[in-house]
């Protein structure tokens, strides 16, 4: 059984990428040291998300170098309003916002280590599962 669910990523700059989240997200900082940060949304701490200095000596050698192989994905009501804020912040954007066929407006963009950023937000009720 899983109590707890707590996403970590490496990261070069640990202020600049702490910055990035709150700032794009208005998320909250919940833990701050300086090898590591835990961020939480501002109203339920309904998810964590932690970031960890690449190189930290918790992190092996060979596992510290730039993300590849995953995205993170963030829910939100209004992917156009977080879209604005990327903008405003100067955030490379890789996909404007679109439509998908699945029911959800998203738009793509960088975190400051290149990893993938899904911003996206319902426009459809979800489909009904068998």
């Amino acid at each position: 059984m899983v109590d707890r669910l707590l996403t970590n990523i490496m990261v070069g700059d640990l202020q600049a990428s702490r910055d990035f989240y709150i700032g794009l997200l208005d998320l909250k900082l919940h833990f701050e040291s300086d090898w590591y940060v835990i961020l939480t949304d501002r109203e339920a701490r309904r998810f964590e998300l932690g970031l960890i200095d690449r190189g930290s000596d918790l992190i092996p050698a060979a596992q510290q170098g730039r993300p590849a192989g995953a995205y993170l994905t963030f829910v939100v009501p209004d992917a156009d309003a977080v879209y604005q804020r990327a903008l405003d912040r100067n955030c490379e954007i890789l996909q404007a916002p679109r439509d998908e066929f699945y029911g959800q407006r998203r738009f793509l963009t960088l975190d400051p280590d290149g990893l993938m950023i899904d911003i996206s937000a319902p426009t459809a009720p979800p489909p009904q599962e068998d």
